[in-house]
């Protein structure tokens, strides 16, 4: 009898231990949702095993300090890296995935990229221990507590000039402020993306007429990106804009040159999403990668390079203009933000 006890306590100790085994999260869609006091390590062991990850992204100088931020926490897992325009990457991934050809692991783009890539079926929900300290609004939720991205770095558009060219009594605090007679003549605008949407943030606040008021200031309009903008204003061929990144401000401010920047009644915010590709061939790697990124150490970087970070506020209100719109939704509004523009613009 005792025997037989035995051999049932053997029997139940076996597959207990089989059961355990065959749980333990291997796959990408057993990953993603797994939050076991172990996940951590075993993220960590599987992406070893897996020995890289493949990032796609549209982030500029500070993609590269992000990479060796990673490969110095984790040493031994290679990342190879595609990066480009945030359409062009979505672009890519679409193609990739028509051809069943899947090469990416983890991404990192700007959300009207991020939303066609839902659409598509590219993305993988996925849960993170650090998604936590994310405000609700900073996660693009998928069900239950997984999220398809979350906003891992902001950038503020507002108001720039040239401290030399524009009277402190002139500088603008709202919308309404950029009407002031000292103002006219002397603004310029890119025809940028960032530049509709900070149009169509005024529209929105202000009415369109507002922007019928806002051509007799003789705005002139740039077709270089908001960085060739802040270099002209620094060189002095412009005296301001309304719609300039504060983070290329403040890096071009601490060295020396005459710029400044102000919020005016709500900054448009670009943002870029940190999400896992469907289908990813590294998914330990894909997960580890990621939390790297939205996680403390990847913040640090953001910061660094005078990124904002979504869980932290801003003194200013912000103003995310693509929210809880659909692709569709989101280049209907666009279209009609380039309207207003080239309307302002128009002589």
């Amino acid at each position: 009898m005792k025997l037989f006890h035995l051999t049932v306590i053997m029997l139940l100790t076996l597959t207990t231990v089989g059961w355990g085994q065959t749980k333990q999260p291997r796959t990408l869609d057993e990953l993603a949702v797994y939050t076991g006091s172990d996940r951590q390590q075993i993220l960590l062991n599987g992406a070893k095993a897996e020995g890289k990850i493949v990032w796609y992204t549209s982030l500029a100088a500070v993609y590269q300090e992000i990479i060796e931020g990673f490969k110095k926490k984790y040493p031994g897992i290679t990342v190879d890296v595609y990066r480009a325009g945030s359409n062009e990457v979505a672009q890519r991934l679409v193609s990739e995935a028509q051809a069943g050809r899947y090469l990416a692991d983890a991404l990192e783009v700007t959300p009207e990229a991020l939303m066609l890539l839902r659409e598509r079926n590219i993305l993988k929900p996925y849960l993170s221990p650090d998604l936590a300290k994310y405000p609700e609004e900073a996660k693009t939720k998928a069900d239950g507590k997984r999220v398809f991205w979350v906003t891992d770095r902001e950038s503020y558009l507002g108001f720039a000039y040239n401290t030399r060219m524009i009277a402190a009594n002139d500088v603008p605090r709202s919308f309404e402020d950029l009407l002031k007679p000292g103002l006219k003549g002397k603004m310029a605008i890119t025809a940028a993306a960032s530049s509709n949407r900070v149009i169509g943030t005024m529209a929105k606040y202000k009415g369109e007429e507002f922007i019928n008021k806002l051509k007799n200031q003789e705005l002139k309009l740039f077709k270089v990106a908001s960085d060739g903008l802040l270099d002209l204003m620094i060189a002095g061929e412009i005296a301001a804009t309304p719609a300039t990144f504060r983070n290329g401000v403040t890096v071009k401010q601490e060295k020396g040159a005459p710029v400044a920047w102000v919020p005016l009644d709500v900054a448009p915010t670009n943002a870029g999403g940190a999400a896992i590709i469907n289908n990813a061939p590294h998914p330990h790697a894909a997960l580890l990668f990621t939390d790297f990124v939205i996680g403390a150490d990847g913040q640090k970087i953001m910061e660094q390079f005078r990124y904002g970070v979504s869980w932290k506020e801003p003194p200013f209100k912000r103003e995310y203009v693509e929210f809880g719109m659909s692709v569709a939704e989101y280049n209907k509004a666009e279209k009609q933000w380039g309207n207003l523009l080239r309307t302002l613009t128009r002589r």
